[in-house]
């Protein structure tokens, strides 16, 4: 079974940063894609960025191209999230996933386990 945790996180003024930690613990596998999501209340949870296993290739979605940069560090099992110019509407709970699948066919999602979301408040 694998557990999940999500860190950092927290409020700042829109165009500052911030950056977002996922530590996978127990039968982990570093051979797949970690990956971060995102959900606003209401709405469905969205494809935020995900990293090969081997740390190689990055996929972001479009709305955080250019801004957010994903890393990992497979002898630690953590998968890095720096946030840089955040705008309101980054705003969300952000959800890690230990094995995020369909990233090569453009259509990701989060096959693994889910961590519990961590909250980012972006404000004007």
């Amino acid at each position: 079974q694998v557990h999940v945790e999500e860190s950092g996180g927290g409020q700042v003024q829109a165009g500052g940063s911030l950056s977002l930690s996922c530590a996978a613990t127990g039968r982990t596998d570093s051979s797949i894609a970690m990956g971060w999501f995102r959900q606003v209340q209401g709405k469905e949870r969205e494809f935020v960025a995900a990293i090969s296993w081997r740390g190689l290739r990055t996929y972001y979605g479009d709305a955080v191209k250019g801004r957010f940069t994903i890393s990992r560090d497979n002898a630690k099992n953590t998968v890095y999230l720096q946030m840089n110019s955040l705008k309101p509407e980054d705003t969300a709970v952000y959800y890690c996933n230990h094995d995020v699948a369909g990233v090569e066919s453009h259509a990701p999602y989060g096959f693994g386990t889910w961590g519990r979301g961590i909250q980012v408040t972006v404000s004007l």
